[in-house]
């Protein structure tokens, strides 16, 4: 088997070593050819200094260099696009996710299945971390629209051939859970140990996932729209309502609805809702614009190549 490890690089100069012993005797053990393409996401340590180190280490690990920090899915996806392999694996920098467990996910992909995702059996994260987890994995179920994406993780194995279904995509807001969408529905999930991170703190905060949840509901979904047809509806319903009690009220017993604080709440009701849904059109509108300016979703400062094959496509 033919298998290429995607990983994204931030600030993670202490542990890449290690991560690199690890995962050698790993892909030694049922690999034929493998190679590790390391994609440094703009790192302001010395990541891409050990990175070079490593590539002259070793003939199977390459590396690619970011002009700047773009976030870790872009950083994936330039990865995966230069992975040269059948299948291809993708875990974070930071040793979370154990190189071990690799081969069980390769031999549950093996059963029929295109992706395999590798849920953590209890998450190594803080209390706010994995709550803003969760509320990103029911966003990815909104704009996968699969069960499995309540069980998705960093720790993904897939089939390369599932790229070519997003080769084309250029925008600059990235999910790949939600482009492996656009290739197939035969997805899967099985549980795999999650370690504590053994250096620094993670880079993904509370504010980070939660934005990462929202780009995706308004870049790859459309719940929001949906969402906003539904309450204007209901506020409309609650306007007519309104309007046919003051009617009736006034015809029955000859007055109007006393009270100033009805008719302002009623404004403000109505007024806020507006504004709600006209944020939302603007989300859109503006993921539209990003669009037309054709923003890249990454670009390359560097390529080292490992020595085993061809050097890894840039584009």
């Amino acid at each position: 088997m033919n298998v290429s490890v995607v990983v994204p690089v931030y600030n993670s100069e202490q542990i890449l070593p290690i991560l690199v012993d690890r995962l050698e005797p790993v892909l030694k053990s049922f690999c034929t050819t493998y190679e590790l393409i390391m994609v440094d996401d703009g790192s302001v340590d010395r990541s891409w200094d050990v990175i070079n180190t490593l590539t002259t280490k070793y003939d199977w690990v390459c590396g690619i260099d970011l002009m700047r920090n773009y976030g870790q899915h872009n950083a994936l996806l330039c990865g995966i696009r230069a992975a040269r392999y059948d299948v291809i694996v993708t875990m974070d920098d930071d040793l979370q996710n154990p190189p071990e467990e690799i081969p069980q996910m390769i031999q549950k992909l093996n059963e029929g299945y295109d992706v395999v995702y590798g849920t953590p059996m209890k998450e190594q994260h803080g209390f706010l971390r994995d709550v803003s987890s969760q509320v990103t994995k029911m966003a990815l179920k909104t704009a996968m629209g699969v069960e499995t994406a309540r069980m998705v993780s960093a720790f993904r194995v897939f089939r390369s051939k599932i790229k070519d279904a997003f080769v084309n995509y250029q925008g600059s807001f990235v999910s790949i859970d939600v482009l492996l969408t656009w290739g197939t529905t035969r997805f899967a999930a099985i549980p795999v140990k999650h370690d504590i991170r053994q250096f620094d703190t993670s880079n993904y905060t509370f504010r980070k996932l939660m934005t990462h949840a929202f780009n995706m509901m308004t870049g790859f979904s459309t719940l929001p729209l949906q969402l906003a047809s539904i309450l204007g509806f209901f506020v409309t319903a609650f306007g007519i309502a309104t309007f046919i009690y003051v009617v009736a009220n006034y015809l029955i017993q000859g007055g109007g609805v006393p009270g100033f604080s009805f008719l302002a709440c009623i404004i403000i009701i109505f007024s806020g809702t507006q504004l709600l849904v006209l944020g939302i059109f603007g989300e859109y509108l503006a993921r539209i614009h990003f669009r037309s300016m054709d923003r890249p979703s990454s670009v390359i400062r560097e390529v080292i190549k490992n020595t085993t094959g061809e050097q890894p496509d840039q584009k």
